[in-house]
C-alpha cells in the first residue's frame, strides 16, 4: 500500500463564537475555509489543477454552512475549476475523518493530492440553534420523543453525558477544574512561546484589513478560585421537561436507572464556543517528489470506533486502542497525544484509562482554553500535533476525539 504524506497544515486563529462579538463572526464560513485553502496553495506553490479532491468537514450544514463548503470555498480561494470538493459530517469528529479519508484515497493509489480540513462558525450555528429551539424543534440526535424508539439507544445532551460519566467514574469537580486550569496555563505558555505560529494564518476582512491574527478565546487570568466559583451549566438542561416527560436525565436513566448526579461541568471546564477553520495537504510520495514538496509527516494508521450512545463521550479510549493495534504500536511509543477537551471528563478519563504521562497529553492546552470549532477541531489538532513533534523531536503522535452519537475517529502520524 502506498504511503500518505502530510506536506503542510494551516489553521485560522479561533475567534469567540458569539454573533457580533467575535472577531470572525461577521465573515462567511466560506471565507474562513478559503483563507486556509489559499494559504495551503501559496505556502507550497501548489498547482491547484493537480488537486484531485478537497474533503471538508462541517458539522452543522445549514444556512451559510450548507452548500458543500469544500467545493465552494476552493472556488473562493481561486483554485482551478478542476479541483473537486466534498463536505462531510461526523459531528465533532469530522475534522479527523476528512484527513483520514484523504489519506485513504492517497494510500489506495486512486488519488495523489488531496486537501482535507474543516470549518465551523459557531457564532452562526448557535444563533441558528436558538431559532430552532424557539420554534420547538427537538435537538437532533438527542431523542426522538417516541418512548419506544428512545429506549433502543437512548441519547442525551453532551454536557449532561459528561456530568453522568464523571459520576460513574468517581471523578470530582475539583479534579476537572484542576485539568481546566492546566489547559489554560499550557495554552498561555504555547502562545507566548510561539508554538502555534508555524500553522497559524491571519484572517483578513474583504477590504484587506486584519480580522484576526491571534487566539481570541483563551483566558490566561483564570485561577482555581475563579473556576470553583462558576455555576454548573447542565443541571437545568438535564431536568428540563421538553414534553411528555422527556428529559435528558431520564434518557440516561433508561440505561443507568440507579444513577443520579449533580452537575460538575461549567463554562470553565468545558470546550469553548468559537469560530475557525483548518486545512492539511496530503499527497503521495511520488507527487511530493515530482512537485518538489518536502513531507513533514506521514499517516501511520487510522481507525473509527463506536461506543454507547447513551453516554456519548466514551469512544476515544477504544478508538485509541484500535488505532494503536492497527499501527503495531504501544502506548509508550506515542510521544504526543491530542485528546479533544470537549469536556474535562473526556480528557481526564482518557488519561486515567490509558495510564498516560500527563506531560505528553495536550501539552499546549486544549479546547477548554482554546475553543472547539466543531467540524474544524480535528484538523487543527493534527496540525498542532505535527508542529509539536517537530518542536520536540518526537516521532509519533496520536489524535482522537469524542463525537456525538457515541463515536470517535483516531489517527496516528509520524514526523518525517
Amino acid at each position: 500500500m502506498a504511503e500518505a504524506y502530510i506536506i503542510d497544515a494551516v489553521r485560522t486563529p479561533r475567534g469567540i463564537g458569539k454573533p457580533g462579538k467575535g472577531a470572525l463572526s461577521h465573515l462567511h464560513p466560506q471565507h474562513l475555509a478559503a483563507t486556509c485553502l489559499k494559504a495551503i496553495k501559496d505556502r507550497n506553490n501548489l498547482d491547484t489543477s493537480t488537486v484531485d479532491d478537497i474533503i471538508w468537514s462541517t458539522s452543522s450544514q445549514v444556512g451559510k454552512q450548507g452548500g458543500d463548503l469544500g467545493r465552494m470555498s476552493a472556488l473562493a480561494a481561486g483554485y482551478d475549476i478542476t479541483a473537486s470538493g466534498t463536505t462531510l459530517d461526523r459531528f465533532c469528529g469530522g475534522g479527523i475523518t476528512s484527513v483520514n479519508l484523504a489519506a485513504a484515497a492517497v494510500m489506495s493509489g486512486m488519488e495523489d493530492c488531496v486537501i482535507a480540513g474543516g470549518t465551523e462558525m459557531m457564532s452562526f450555528t448557535a444563533a441558528y440553534g436558538a431559532e430552532q429551539a424557539n420554534a420547538g424543534i427537538r435537538p437532533l440526535g438527542m431523542g426522538s420523543g417516541n418512548p419506544e424508539l428512545d429506549a433502543i439507544h437512548p441519547q442525551s445532551h453532551q454536557g449532561v453525558c459528561g456530568d453522568a460519566i464523571a459520576a460513574l467514574e468517581g471523578i470530582t469537580r475539583e479534579e476537572l477544574d484542576a485539568l481546566a486550569l492546566v489547559s489554560q496555563e499550557r495554552a498561555d505558555r504555547a502562545i507566548r512561546e510561539g508554538r502555534f505560529d508555524k500553522s497559524l494564518v491571519t484572517v483578513y476582512n474583504p477590504d484587506g484589513t486584519v480580522a484576526l491574527d491571534k487566539e481570541e478565546f483563551p483566558r490566561p487570568e483564570t485561577t482555581a478560585e475563579g473556576l470553583a466559583s462558576l455555576k454548573a451549566s447542565f443541571d437545568g438542561i438535564a431536568d428540563f421537561d421538553q414534553g411528555n416527560g422527556f428529559t435528558f436525565r431520564k434518557q440516561i436513566q433508561r440505561r443507568y436507572p440507579d444513577l443520579n448526579w449533580k452537575g460538575v461541568h461549567h463554562a470553565g471546564n468545558s470546550s469553548g464556543v468559537v469560530d475557525g477553520a483548518a486545512a492539511l495537504l496530503i499527497t503521495s510520495p511520488e507527487y511530493a517528489e515530482k512537485h518538489g514538496l518536502k513531507a513533514r509527516g506521514r499517516i501511520v494508521a487510522y481507525a473509527n470506533q463506536g461506543d454507547d450512545p447513551t453516554l456519548m463521550l466514551n469512544a476515544p479510549v477504544p478508538a485509541a486502542k484500535k488505532v494503536l493495534e492497527k499501527a503495531g504500536l504501544k502506548v509508550e511509543d506515542i510521544d504526543h497525544w491530542e485528546i479533544n477537551e470537549a469536556f474535562a471528563v473526556v480528557a481526564e478519563k482518557f488519561i486515567r484509562d490509558l495510564k498516560l504521562d500527563r506531560t505528553k497529553v495536550n501539552p499546549n492546552g486544549g479546547a477548554m482554553a482554546l475553543g472547539h470549532p466543531i467540524g474544524a477541531t480535528g484538523s487543527m489538532l493534527i496540525g498542532t500535533a505535527l508542529d509539536e513533534l517537530e518542536r520536540t523531536g518526537g516521532r509519533y503522535g496520536l489524535i482522537t476525539m469524542c463525537a456525538a452519537g457515541g463515536m470517535a475517529p483516531a489517527l496516528i502520524i509520524e514526523r518525517i
